[in-house]
Formats: C-alpha cells, structure tokens, sequence
C-alpha cells in the first residue's frame, strides 16, 4: 500500500467518514454526499483509465448498490445505505467493494448483538427475524420499506434499536486499510 492512500480510497474514506457522523447524529445519509459520489467515480475512473475504468467502476458500483436493495426493500435500512454503497463500489470497483462489505456487515452484526444483549432484546428481534424472512417471501408485494426506515428513525429508543450503517461502513474500511497495511508490512 505505500506510504500514502491511492485517490479512490482516500475519497472513499473521506466519504464514509462524513456519512458516519451523519448517519450516527441524525440517522440520514444525505444525496448531496452520496449521489456526487457515486457520479465522480465514474467520471475519475472514465478520465484516469477510458471505457474500461468506466466499465469495472460502473461494475463496482452496480455490485455496492447490488449488495444492499433486497435489504432497503425489506425494510432493513435506508436508500441512503444502498447509495452510499453504489458510490463505494463506483470508487473501489467490485473486489474492494465485496470486502468493505463483509467488513462492514461483521461489524454491523457485532453492534447489533450488543445493542440486543444491552437492552434485552432477543424476543423482539426474533419476531423481526421472522417478519423479516416474510418479507422476503413476498418482496414483490412489498414495497413501502422507506416508510418503516423513517418511522424507526423518529422513534424515542431508536438509538437502541437502529444500526447507523454508514458508520459501520467507516468501521469496516478502516479495518480494511489496517489490514491491508498490516499485509503490505509484513
């Protein structure tokens, strides 16, 4: 990795790390981030490397975006998540963008254990599991996730309850460059 970031991750750190704060403090991802993001991806990867650096970026993002609808159709999170993952994907192309998303979800699934275990919720996220897979069975009939997604974030214990995934995001590329760093050293 050297000594200094290459330009698509250093963006995409920058991003992550302003969509974490936004998404921790008022539980929004906003599009003035993502969807720029998203855009000048394309554009970097088209300048810097013609129809091909357009194509895997492209690639890359309609992974990210890929990897997170069927969770925003069920319900699971916003449409700022899934965009913020396509802007990912358009920086990092898709092998990075795979990895930033196993990272991010172990530690999406390791903040969620914690906010179970600390506030004694297992019942309750059993029954969400089970509506969650009913969901799933019927996702053509279902489409008012974005309904759901806002009716959490205004709710009282809702720091209790919902996941800010574009910190989680932040969390696991961080870990991704350490480990990255940790490799290039050794």
């Amino acid at each position: 990795m050297g000594g200094t970031l290459p330009i698509p991750i250093s963006v995409v750190l920058v991003a992550v790390l302003v969509t974490a704060v936004t998404d921790v403090w008022r539980f929004k991802i906003h599009n003035v981030l993502t969807v720029p993001l998203l855009l000048s991806g394309l554009i970097y990867h088209a300048a810097t490397a013609g129809s091909i650096g357009f194509a895997v970026s492209l690639l890359g993002a309609l992974f990210g975006f890929g990897l997170l609808i069927l969770w925003y159709l069920l319900g699971g999170m916003g449409a700022g998540d899934v965009k913020l993952m396509a802007g990912i994907g358009a920086w990092l192309g898709l092998p990075l963008t795979f990895y930033v998303f196993i990272a991010s979800s172990l530690a999406a699934g390791a903040y969620a254990l914690v906010l179970i275990l600390m506030y004694q919720r297992t019942g309750e996220t059993w029954v969400n599991l089970q509506i969650a897979w009913h969901r799933l069975t019927a996702v053509g009939r279902y489409l008012g996730a974005e309904e759901r997604v806002e009716r959490e974030v205004t709710r009282p214990d809702r720091r209790q309850r919902i996941i800010p995934f574009a910190a989680m995001v932040a969390l696991g590329i961080v870990g991704l460059l350490t480990w990255m760093w940790f490799l290039d050293k050794h």
